[in-house]
């Protein structure tokens, strides 16, 4: 499949943006999964507008720059845990695209909630040893596994909205996709 000049240029473009907000993330600290999770949805833009192969391409990219540009390389690997779940959701979404819409929605929260949870439970059981030498207590643990999950579901809704209400405006205003 042959690139087009505009869409390279595009993702170009928005490989910059995504590399922004990773840099800004490590300046801004009040803010650093606000904006690594905004930086991600830019790869949710990439896989629908120019599929899968390529979005997982551009996924690639960002991972590189941002381990390149990024003072703090700890946030590129939120970024990428972030982006993963992108991956995943719109891989979903293509391959059950053919069965019923009420299946679909079904399908699509039962199978996203059991990836966001083999990706986040592993983590939530490794990561506070390397801050906490002694571990932390079982009612802090179970705190941040439901504060995970409320995360989870605001980072999936946030998705949908954006795709639907923000880059449903704008991608026709751009006029240089497909």
């Amino acid at each position: 499949m042959h690139v087009k000049a505009k869409q390279v240029a595009f993702l170009g473009l928005l490989a910059a943006m995504v590399t922004l907000l990773i840099i800004l993330s490590s300046l801004i600290e009040s803010n650093t999964l606000f904006l690594l999770a905004a930086a991600s949805f830019f790869v949710g833009i990439a896989i629908r507008e120019f599929g899968l192969k390529i979005g997982f391409g551009f996924f690639i990219a960002c991972i590189l720059l941002g381990f390149l540009l990024s003072p703090n390389k700890l946030y590129v690997l939120t970024y990428t845990g972030f982006t993963l779940y992108i991956l995943l959701n719109e891989a979903l979404y293509l391959l059950l695209n053919k069965i019923s819409r009420e299946k679909q929605k079904v399908a699509l929260f039962v199978l996203k909630f059991i990836f966001f949870n083999l990706l986040y439970i592993p983590v939530l059981f490794f990561f506070p040893q390397i801050l906490f030498p002694n571990g932390i207590s079982k009612n802090v643990f179970y705190m941040f596994l439901l504060a995970g999950q409320l995360g989870w579901f605001v980072y999936d809704r946030a998705y949908e909205y954006f795709q639907a209400m923000v880059w449903g405006k704008y991608r026709s205003r751009i006029g240089l996709l497909r």
